[in-house]
């Protein structure tokens, strides 16, 4: 009859406990005061059927303690839920999209932009388990890293493999955007979403980003852009002969392209100067992607105590009337 029954006042439940010590002293109290007559033989006696009345006898008692536990459940207000979920089974695609060039080693993010990157990108997709999610990386060329996949172990994995100098060095980010793009054109989702991220400037790869961003926009993917990197200089660690060594370098991130690049698609750009500004940025995304497909998902809750109480009532009137009339005693 009840689903998803919840108690909105529990600790009136506690209360129930007193209907096993109401027991012990009815059964206490009938011992005491009702005596019984010992004889050798009840031959002498007609045989008698019991009356119908002596089954009863303790009904009443047990309507009233029926009633109070009643009463009881009604005081902790049960209430029923309903929930519905009208939400496609699709779910949201995302494709993540990240800039492995070397400037991404810059220390201006702790411990470095591309680690602090991959463990904000991390926390996201953890927090999104239903969602099938990608990987794309991009310097001076593109790759997939891990195609959509709703197994995050494995997309884990290989977010561990990452690191600077796999491919060419450059950034491209015209490729890595329509490398995302392609793994998406097909996908059947409610929602179609790239969160591209990078620290420079686009200058490599075969197609320019504006270009990339008209795919997307044809083919219903919204991208998000990040620009990283801390205003005006960097510390960016140089290999030489005696170890690592550090050269400030002017941070160039164009602004105006992932700005345009996110018009264009539906989508949001966002600048993040440090780590903790990148993971609020991220949790903004989270939630913007959300509120686009739980808009259908609700809760309704309703107050379940009248039934119970209407009956506990019941019964004691009619214990009531049972005393009264045909069970009545002689006091």
């Amino acid at each position: 009859m009840w689903n998803n029954i919840e108690f909105a006042k529990p600790e009136f439940l506690y209360l129930l406990g007193i209907i096993p010590l109401l027991v012990a002293w009815y059964i206490y109290r009938r011992k005491k005061y009702y005596t019984s007559l010992r004889v050798s033989s009840t031959g002498f006696l007609p045989s008698l059927r019991k009356s119908w009345r002596i089954y009863m006898l303790h009904f009443p008692f047990a309507l009233r303690m029926i009633a109070i536990g009643l009463l009881i459940l009604a005081f902790a207000r049960p209430q029923s839920s309903v929930q519905k979920k009208n939400v496609s089974v699709r779910g949201i695609d995302i494709v993540t999209t990240l800039d492995i060039s070397s400037s991404m080693l810059a220390e201006d993010f702790n411990p470095n932009r591309l680690e602090a990157a991959k463990d904000v990108a991390w926390d996201f997709i953890e927090d999104r388990p239903n969602d099938r999610i990608g990987l794309v990386v991009f310097s001076g060329e593109a790759f997939t890293q891990c195609p959509l996949t709703t197994d995050h172990d494995v997309l884990k994995n290989l977010f561990d493999d990452i690191e600077s100098g796999m491919i060419e060095d450059g950034t491209a980010i015209g490729d890595g955007l329509a490398t995302s793009v392609n793994r998406l054109k097909n996908s059947k989702a409610v929602s179609k979403v790239v969160i591209l991220l990078t620290d420079g400037v686009n200058n490599k790869g075969s197609l320019d980003p504006v270009s990339a961003a008209e795919i997307a926009e044809m083919f219903d993917v919204r991208v998000y852009t990040i620009g990283v990197g801390s205003e005006g200089t960097a510390p960016y660690p140089v290999q030489g002969m005696f170890g690592k060594t550090y050269k400030r370098k002017k941070v160039e991130i164009d602004e105006e392209l992932l700005q345009k690049v996110a018009d264009m698609t539906g989508g949001k750009y966002f600048r993040a100067t440090d780590k903790d500004k990148l993971k609020v940025i991220y949790d903004e995304i989270d939630k913007l992607e959300k509120s686009k497909i739980d808009v259908t998902e609700f809760q309704k809750k309703s107050e379940e105590f009248l039934p119970l109480a209407l009956l506990a009532f019941a019964l004691i009137l009619l214990e009531f009337l049972l005393r009264n009339t045909v069970l009545k005693t002689i006091p």
